[in-house]
């Protein structure tokens, strides 16, 4: 009995494996050219003058999914100031669609396109990004995007905490320039 329940759990296990034949699949095969169609959600606001292209239709790894230029990813990761910056809390992030090009994080924390950075507790890793209101609570989880966890190494499966800043009106967090204060003329 006990091997037949192995057998059992086994061949179940396999049932959405790709190798597996279609009429055994529990999950429906979605065609590329469909599953892109879903993903696209047309632009998005964003504070990047020059944002990155969306990805290639069909695309698949995190390589082809991350458009970022070296420039946008120099910036995310160029030191700022933490003169003028305010802690906005903590969120549990997931990964955000990955269509969805640039560095950013949607969070109930704000309610306006706004720079800012967050940071991996228990790494100290930290990023300069976009943050997006989700519309959402400030106590509800946040989606992140791909190119952020890229950049703060983190697992694409990950649930993860992180802390979140405010930078003052001004700074920028993207394209040619590393993040600096825009000066006042």
């Amino acid at each position: 009995m006990r091997t037949f329940a192995l057998i059992s759990l086994a061949t179940l296990a396999a049932c959405n494996a790709p190798s597996a034949p279609e009429w055994l699949r529990t999950e429906p095969v979605v065609p590329a050219d469909i599953a892109a169609d879903a993903l696209d959600t047309g632009p998005v606001e964003t504070l990047d003058t020059t944002p990155p292209p969306p990805p290639p239709v069909g695309a698949n790894t995190a390589e082809e999914f991350d458009t970022t230029s070296a420039e946008d990813r120099a910036a995310a990761l160029a030191p700022v100031e933490p003169a003028g910056e305010e802690r906005l809390g903590t969120t549990l992030a997931t990964l955000g669609n990955p269509a969805d090009p640039g560095i950013w994080i949607e969070t109930g924390l704000v309610t306006t396109l706004t720079p800012g950075r967050v940071e991996v507790p228990g790494t100290g890793a930290t990023i300069n990004l976009e943050l997006r209101p989700s519309g959402g609570s400030a106590d509800a989880g946040s989606e992140i995007s791909l190119p952020a966890m890229r950049l703060l190494s983190l697992p694409f499966t990950a649930i993860q905490e992180l802390v979140v800043y405010r930078l003052p009106a001004g700074t920028s967090v993207s394209g040619d320039d590393a993040p600096q204060i825009a000066s006042a003329e």
